[in-house]
């Protein structure tokens, strides 16, 4: 790993203008981690353009700093840093439109926390551990090379371990992660500053806390309640989505069931696809290998995948809740 560090480093230093880039399915992590690094690569005298191909969700917003983020590629830049994400499947705005061919044509460095991926072939450096957030892997890169961090970039980099370990409660939260935090407090970072961050995180708009009960009133349980599914039509995706991810809203209340081992959330289009959000108890930690069979990716706690084109939905689902059985029983 120190070797990538290193050679992440070099490609740094011989670059001028670098692109941070976010997926399609921006969150406080990401988000967090894009501003953490143009803080620290504008502090090297960098000039640092921050890409996501979708519009920052309003929840985000708190965090000073979104609006810098933009849909599109600069004219010109020399290296691209992908964040939080590393399945090609999670740039398709950027595919859609054609820059991510020209993406294509520099080095791509991979910073993300999500182990079980496919990957990206065309990436030059691919840093993924099971780090609790990509805050966490932009650390240790710092740290690495002997990089300074000014209290804004540690902030940010707070915020992100906040957001992704949900203020270090996560099964994925390690000893690790509370010794950063605490050497980031050390560093001038306020502790109570971090909560009201993520408390912020939390907010949402008073029109989402009914809807939030028509998506529990929803919530389907499989295999002796082991397993809970809830399903998001486009219509609801298209009214709430930029206020929050209705996925997010149900899916924490869904694992915290008595029972529940994994819960998942389906989103519909009009077009066919679906996509997927799974969140894992510590005792069916199968996230990553489910979504890794439908083309997708993450760790064992949290993982996602997305189906460009489902005829059938109902049977779709059923080979889902088939597979998540079948990984639950082998773990046991």
């Amino acid at each position: 790993m120190e070797s990538l560090y290193t050679q992440v480093n070099e490609l740094i230093k011989s670059s001028k203008n670098i692109v941070v880039l976010q997926a399609d399915n921006p969150d406080g992590d990401s988000l967090a981690s894009a501003l953490a690094l143009e803080s620290i690569l504008g502090d090297l005298g960098k000039e640092v353009t921050m890409v996501c191909g979708i519009d920052m969700p309003a929840h985000l917003r708190y965090l000073s700093g979104w609006s810098r983020v933009q849909k599109d590629l600069p004219s010109k830049f020399d290296i691209t840093i992908l964040v939080d994400a590393s399945t090609v499947t999670l740039l398709e705005t950027l595919d859609n439109n054609g820059q991510l061919a020209w993406v294509k044509t520099k080095p791509l460095i991979i910073l993300d926390h999500h182990a079980m991926t496919s990957g990206i072939p065309f990436a030059k450096i691919t840093i993924n551990n099971d780090s609790v957030s990509t805050g966490e892997v932009i650390y240790d890169l710092a740290k690495a090379n002997n990089i300074p961090m000014s209290v804004e970039a540690m902030e940010y980099i707070a915020v992100s371990i906040m957001s992704d370990s949900l203020g270090l409660t996560t099964d994925a939260t390690t000893s690790k992660s509370i010794r950063i935090i605490a050497d980031l407090v050390d560093g001038g970072v306020s502790l109570s500053g971090l909560d009201d961050a993520r408390r912020e995180l939390m907010k949402r708009d008073p029109v989402l806390l009914p809807y939030k009960g028509q998506l529990l009133q929803r919530v389907e349980f499989y295999d002796n309640n082991s397993i809970a599914i809830i399903t998001i039509p486009w219509k609801e995706i298209e009214t709430y989505s930029s206020m929050y991810n209705p996925s997010m809203l149900a899916l924490d209340d869904m694992r915290m069931t008595t029972g529940v081992r994994i819960a998942i959330a389906f989103k519909t289009y009009t077009t066919g696809r679906v996509t997927a959000k799974i969140r894992c108890n510590s005792d069916g930690a199968i996230a990553g290998l489910l979504a890794e069979h439908f083309g997708g990716g993450g760790h064992k706690f949290a993982a996602g995948f997305k189906a460009n084109k489902v005829v059938d939905f109902i049977e779709f689902k059923k080979e889902v809740i088939t597979k998540a059985t079948e990984l639950l029983k082998e773990i046991n």
